[in-house]
């Protein structure tokens, strides 16, 4: 079987597809990713054999750009209804539909068996019918966005998808979902499931990490990791806080993952809490008893996947529902507006509660095992197969 796999031009919009992607190639399958220059590089770290095309993208940059000058998303406004998430894919959809040339050579060429592809790769469900051949998409995590985002897809591929005879954009011949069904959201089309395996990038165990076990002396750690567009976002101010809050709790270690370009703007820092470069969250997570998170897809499932309870700060897009579902679960605390977020006080018993309460270390238990019995990816590949047959 030969697997074309292809994403938006996020690269956190790949590495949830990477386990898949493993189980394929482990399974004695071929599998190419095909994607603009954005995601390569997290292509590379994870071993896949990608081509580029269409060149850089640069969301990060264009949406950072549109923020008020100093103010991180959630202080330029508040988090938004779910029908503005209709405009997500607006921002790449016409360069998406200038590159489709270039997709179409490359996947005739490579003739594959099956398109993998998350929720917002539009241009897969157009392969798949230009080649007549399934289409899979793997959802990331708690999900309002891909099917509100369709009318973007209808908008901006309609000339591409009635071309091909078609009065709509396809649907997908299989969706895939890694989260734990009593964590989605319930009025959103069903998944088939798939295990959560995480993937936050590679790299070596930090000597820090081996030197200082956690619990020893009877501290517990919190790992405090708002993924690596939060700061880039001006959330210098919103990392100056959450240090500040730890302040308020001397028993606790906390270990604060930050680019160290920002080190320096974070200033003096309270005894128990440590500045680390960002590093793959499983190598953090065995030795926490809590998590603080921005309610990214990814930190989210990995810190579901181990069990753990977390207090959400989320602030943009599908982050706010991420933080309501993992509440409504009692696996975690959310504070979704931004002086919350900003106030130390509110943030330091909010961590404290987590620790101190039995009932979250519980539910956070609850919802790991359940994803821990859904098929692994493995065991989906075996209905990939099944699928190309």
């Amino acid at each position: 079987m030969r697997v074309l796999l292809i994403t938006t031009p996020v690269s956190t919009h790949l590495t949830p597809l990477v386990p898949l992607a493993w189980a394929i190639r482990a399974a004695g399958h071929e599998l190419l990713v095909a994607g603009r220059t954005d995601v390569m590089a997290a292509a590379a770290s994870a071993g896949l054999n990608a081509v580029e095309l269409g060149g850089p993208m640069n969301v990060d940059e264009k949406l950072a750009s549109r923020l008020a000058p100093g103010l991180r998303p959630l202080e330029s406004g508040p988090r938004p209804d779910l029908e503005l998430l209709t405009n997500i894919g607006r921002l790449w959809m016409p360069a998406t539909l200038e590159a489709l040339p270039q997709y179409l050579e490359v996947a005739r060429r490579f003739a594959p068996d099956l398109i993998v592809a998350d929720t917002l790769e539009y241009l897969s469900l157009l392969l798949g019918e230009e080649l007549g051949i399934p289409v899979v998409h793997h959802r990331w995590g708690v999900d309002p966005v891909s099917g509100q985002a369709r009318t973007a897809g209808r908008d901006g591929l309609r000339e591409a998808y009635e071309r091909l005879g078609l009065t709509d954009l396809p649907d997908p011949t299989l969706l895939l979902d890694p989260c734990p069904p009593s964590l989605q959201l319930p009025d959103i089309a069903p998944g088939a499931p798939i295990r959560f395996v995480p993937f936050n990038g590679n790299g070596a165990m930090p000597a820090w990490l081996r030197d200082s076990p956690a619990g020893g002396d009877g501290r517990k750690r919190v790992v405090v990791s708002l993924g690596g567009r939060t700061i880039e976002y001006n959330g210098e101010g919103l990392f100056r806080h959450l240090v500040e809050a730890f302040d308020r709790l001397p028993d606790v270690d906390a270990v604060v993952t930050v680019q160290p370009e920002y080190h320096a703007a974070l200033g003096p820092l309270p005894a128990n809490v440590r500045l680390v470069e960002p590093a793959p969250l499983t190598f953090l997570l065995d030795s926490c008893a809590a998590v603080v998170h921005h309610g990214g897809a990814g930190s989210a499932m990995t810190a579901t996947r181990y069990g753990l309870p977390q207090l959400v700060l989320p602030q943009v897009v599908d982050q706010f529902w991420c933080a309501e579902q993992l509440a409504g679960a009692g696996a975690a605390l959310a504070l979704d507006d931004a002086a919350a977020q900003d106030d130390p006080a509110r943030v330091s018993e909010a961590v404290r509660d987590l620790l101190d309460d039995p009932r979250y270390a519980k539910a956070a238990g609850e919802l790991g095992t359940e994803m821990a019995g859904m098929p692994s990816p493995a065991r989906v590949v075996a209905d990939l197969e099944q699928l190309t047959r």
